[in-house]
């Protein structure tokens, strides 16, 4: 939901408008509850969950209202649930700060309203949230949970110590999977979330890439980019593109005949060189223990359509079982190859036909195409384009960042290399759609700091900041 809201912002539609819907389908839940001059207890948290009880304050003037906030105002998290909290205190609402859980005092209301945290907070409830949670269930009350009730992890419908025991929740847009484990009644308010900010890529996705301060080394995956032979420049592009998307480690399997020059293209490249001038049968086995030991696998840039490449590629899918990001001259082979491998296709609208697949020039056709094609396959597709398709059979997603600058050779091996690193910390689907949307992030920073005219690096040298979830 955090995603839905950062992408729905993106598309014009701010918080503080979704804020006000939030507030206003909880206030009718209320009047659900209880009839008009009914007391109401509002116990508030500082994140945008208070928030939205707060608004609900404000709608609901025809009730004897009272509202705590847990903790200090000048605490509160967002700008937008701080405005609505001086926005009860300018009207002389019934709102007063709770700094201290020995001195909550919720009175005997007819209705508690339960907004202290919401979906993004997981674990044992601590202080002064605890002593709030044990509060509200001594309470003689009904008791209505916003998003979810406080203490419950919203993905599990479990709790980890205490948590508010809900009569009723009124969750937004779409309802959490744990809810439905709950003994309660649960409402799903619309608020104006347009269907587009899960239909298409935005900032909200690169959420998911927040890393904890207490990272290790490797705690961000290993990605082995399998390339190289007739094409040198493609592999390198692949594993420089993969360290700069977040991989710990990337290493190139290639061809000792080309390793030499692969490794010139950066210092950053540790290389595992095969003998001879391709990939074939005979260097498989290597291949497979190599990749064994990596989190994924990039397969395909750079290493040419030659039969003996191609039956080598074969081979390797059939006998992998882990995750490969699959790309150029090696996508053919995928649609007759039988793999327990979670395979990340990444075509261009040439290859997908080269694939058994169909195309249209609509997006929208094009995407209900790339669903089915990915559902055929059981693998997941990213279908490049003007708007990339990335499609996994039951679910569907489009990307409209890039520009026309990127039909410049090396990108594709920019975004498989992305892919891959992406891979090692997300699910195939989700990082295809990342990789999508900060490949053309990227490029079009870079048309918009030089012009057309870019080249491959160029999308490489911007792809950190493209993954960084700060900026819009």
């Amino acid at each position: 939901m955090a995603a839905v809201d950062r992408n729905a912002e993106a598309l014009c539609v701010p918080r503080k408008q979704l804020m006000e819907s939030s507030g206003n389908a909880v206030a009718r839940a209320v009047r659900g509850l209880a009839d008009a001059g009914a007391s109401v207890t509002v116990v508030a948290g500082r994140g945008n969950n208070g928030g939205d009880a707060f608004v609900a304050a404000r709608f609901l003037d025809d009730y004897e209202v009272s509202v705590r906030l847990l903790g200090r105002p000048e605490s509160i998290a967002t700008d937008i649930a701080r405005e609505n909290w001086e926005a009860l205190r300018a009207a002389e609402c019934d709102a007063e700060a709770v700094t201290d859980s020995a001195n909550l005092d919720l009175g005997d209301p007819d209705v508690v309203v339960d907004a202290m945290l919401g979906t993004g907070v997981t674990g044992a409830l601590r202080e002064p949230e605890a002593t709030a949670a044990k509060a509200v269930n001594d309470l003689d009350a009904s008791v209505l949970s916003v998003d979810v009730p406080s203490g419950v992890d919203a993905d599990t419908g479990e709790s980890a110590g205490v948590a508010v025991d809900a009569d009723r929740v009124v969750t937004f847009h779409d309802e959490k999977p744990g809810l439905s484990a709950l003994d309660a009644e649960v409402t799903v308010a619309d608020i104006g979330i347009p269907a587009a900010a899960e239909r298409f890529t935005g900032p909200g996705d690169l959420l998911a890439l927040d890393r904890p301060s207490q990272s290790h080394k490797g705690d961000f995956g290993e990605v082995l980019v399998v390339g190289g032979g007739p094409y040198t420049g493609a592999p390198a592009l692949a594993a420089q593109s993969a360290l700069r998307a977040g991989a710990d480690l990337v290493r190139v399997a290639c061809p000792e005949a080309v390793a030499r020059e692969i490794q010139g293209y950066s210092e950053n490249l540790i290389l595992r060189p095969y003998d001879g001038e391709r990939l074939a049968s005979e260097h498989v086995e290597d291949v497979l223990s190599l990749a064994a030991d990596h989190d994924v696998a990039v397969l395909g840039p750079g290493l040419g359509d030659h039969e003996e490449t191609l039956a080598a590629v074969a081979e390797f899918l059939e006998r992998y079982d882990g995750t490969a990001v699959v790309d150029a001259d090696a996508l053919q082979v995928v649609p007759e190859v039988d793999t327990e491998a979670t395979l990340l296709c990444t075509p261009h609208q040439g290859e997908l036909r080269k694939m058994g697949g169909e195309t249209d020039e609509d997006w929208r056709t094009r995407a209900d195409l790339a669903s089915e094609f990915a559902a055929e396959l059981g693998h997941v597709l990213l279908v490049k384009g003007a708007y990339d398709v990335i499609a996994a059979g039951d679910e569907t997603r489009v990307n409209r960042t890039g520009n026309p600058g990127m039909t410049v050779g090396g990108t594709g091996d920019v975004l498989a290399g992305a892919a891959g690193a992406l891979a090692c910390v997300l699910s195939p689907f989700q990082a295809a759609a990342v990789a999508a949307y900060a490949n053309g992030r990227a490029g079009d920073a870079a048309v918009e700091e030089n012009g057309y005219g870019l080249l491959a690096t160029d999308l490489i040298d911007r792809l950190p900041a493209a993954l960084r979830s700060d900026t819009r």
